[in-house]
C-alpha cells in the first residue's frame, strides 16, 4: 500500500469535506450523480464488489469517473463521520486532482 498516496487521499477528501462538496452513501451519490451534481465517485478498498460494480455502472451511465481509494470503510466514517463505502464529489477542481494520483478505474 502507498502511505504517500493514501495521505494525499485523506488530505484532499478532508478538504472536499470542509468545503461541503462531498455526498455521502450510495443512494445519496447514486441519485446526486443522475441529477448531474457528483462529479466523480470514490469508493473503500474493503467495499463489497457488488458496491463497486454498482458504482462503476452509474459512472458509466452518468459519464463520471470512478476512483478506488487505498482507504477503508471505517477510516471513510472516521473522514466523514458517517459510515459509508461510497463518496460523491461534487467538485470538477476536486475530480480533477483525485484523478492525477488515483487514476480511473473506468
Amino acid at each position: 500500500m502507498n502511505s504517500q498516496k493514501k495521505q494525499k487521499t485523506i488530505n484532499l477528501l478532508t478538504i472536499c469535506i470542509k468545503a461541503g462538496k462531498t455526498i455521502k452513501g450510495f443512494d445519496t451519490v447514486k441519485d446526486g450523480a443522475y441529477e448531474g451534481k457528483v462529479q466523480c465517485i470514490l469508493t473503500a478498498c474493503d467495499a463489497s464488489p457488488k458496491t463497486v460494480k454498482e458504482a462503476v455502472f452509474v459512472c458509466g451511465e452518468c459519464g463520471i469517473k470512478h476512483f478506488s481509494t487505498e482507504l477503508t470503510k471505517s477510516e471513510l466514517e472516521w473522514l466523514c463521520g458517517k459510515p459509508t463505502a461510497v463518496i460523491g464529489i461534487c467538485d470538477g477542481g476536486f475530480t480533477k486532482a483525485f484523478g492525477k494520483f488515483l487514476g480511473s478505474s473506468q
